[in-house]
């Protein structure tokens, strides 16, 4: 038998990054109807779904049950994307639990778990790749999919793992923000001759986008999705070639980069900015993303730890994004049509912006 139809969806992180893009392509053609929970319905990117229309804002925390209630209640679909770097990892595992436990007792039907890459499991448990905010999801992720196994006669699941975002190679306050150096843009990273499988913001809307239009193909599924394994030597001949300005990788060292990096002014400060100092739990920002960066250094080419089934994604996403140049070539055109400027205007240290929340709302030791 047949799902049934879902038509307005719950969205915990709708004004994040990914989130924007995930209720843009759920209310593009006004298919679904968006409830998302916010701290603050009348901020720039509160505002800014609300122009999309089918979206409307109910005002509370995902750590807070009542809260949960009130979003679910009339809602038969949910998509929940907590922020890690809000509460730290520990209040994560335990928030994720009780919003699928409360999506089922509210009779939401379809559930998608915004989640990342279990690298620490995937790793053999190597601490080398101990990464807090990835690890929370990962662990989360398999109990939603489990979970599933005996509940989807009430309530259907899936998971959605994205990574980071290939936007982020060109904004402001990233692990992975350039500099513009002698005319020259530079990323100094400690990636070696691995890769990052980037994600295109756009194409995340899409994929969710599915995954509530084809509940039955989704059910049960772990969607781990890329645009490909970058590269960052290549990503830098990708920029030249767009832009005809030159551009360069250049590798350092994990205490280079975390002394002279994009991270450097928060690196001991904490993972999440609500988590306790005093929590045995507690990460730091370069304890975290020291794991993040191995995790990279050692999946290069699609044959390391971190890995990605591009023949599905070409077969659910046909017109998806394939490479790093496809996308800065789809950026460059399009600043230059809408008048935000071309690629190389953007990545001037004048003109860069934030993608991420946490970078846009200036909450120092938190990306």
């Amino acid at each position: 038998m047949a799902s049934q139809a879902i038509s307005k969806i719950f969205v915990v992180g709708g004004t994040g990054a990914q989130g924007i893009a995930v209720i843009s392509g759920l209310v593009r053609d006004k298919k679904y109807h968006v409830r998302v929970l916010t701290r603050n319905k009348t901020s720039h990117r509160a505002k800014q779904l609300e122009s999309l229309g089918n979206v409307e804002f109910i005002e509370g925390s995902f750590a807070n049950e009542s809260d949960l209630r009130a979003g679910y209640r009339g809602c038969d679909g949910a998509f929940i994307n907590i922020d890690g770097f809000n509460c730290g990892e520990k209040t994560e595992t335990y928030w994720a639990i009780r919003a699928y436990e409360l999506a089922i007792e509210e009779g939401i039907k379809f559930f998608v778990y915004g989640n990342l890459d279990y690298g620490y499991k995937k790793s053999g448990y190597d601490p080398k790749y101990r990464c807090g905010h990835y690890d929370g999801k990962g662990r989360i992720a398999e109990w939603v999919l489990f979970q599933n196994q005996f509940n989807q006669g009430r309530m259907k699941a899936a998971v959605f793992t994205s990574g980071p975002y290939i936007e982020m190679a060109i904004a402001s306050g990233t692990p992975v923000s350039p500099t513009v150096e002698d005319e020259i843009i530079t990323w100094r990273l400690p990636l070696g001759s691995g890769a990052i499988p980037h994600v295109s913001l756009d194409d995340c809307g899409y994929y969710v986008r599915w995954m509530f239009d084809t509940i039955d193909k989704a059910n049960g599924l772990n969607l781990e999705v890329a645009i490909e394994h970058v590269h960052y030597d290549d990503l830098a001949r990708a920029f030249e070639a767009v832009t005809g300005h030159p551009a360069r990788f250049i590798d350092v060292d994990l205490d280079t980069y975390w002394t002279k990096g994009p991270l450097s002014t928060t690196a001991e400060l904490g993972g999440g900015y609500n988590s306790d100092p005093s929590d045995p739990a507690f990460m730091t920002v370069r304890q975290n993303f020291t794991g993040f960066w191995n995790l990279w250094k050692d999946s290069g080419r699609n044959q390391g730890i971190i890995k990605r089934d591009y023949k599905l994604l070409d077969e659910i996403h046909p017109n998806r994004i394939r490479t790093a140049e496809q996308w800065f070539r789809l950026i460059n055109d399009q600043g230059v049509k809408d008048g935000s400027g071309s690629l190389w205007e953007r990545v001037q240290p004048e003109n860069m912006r934030p993608i991420l929340k946490l970078a846009e709302d200036g909450m120092k030791g938190s990306l």
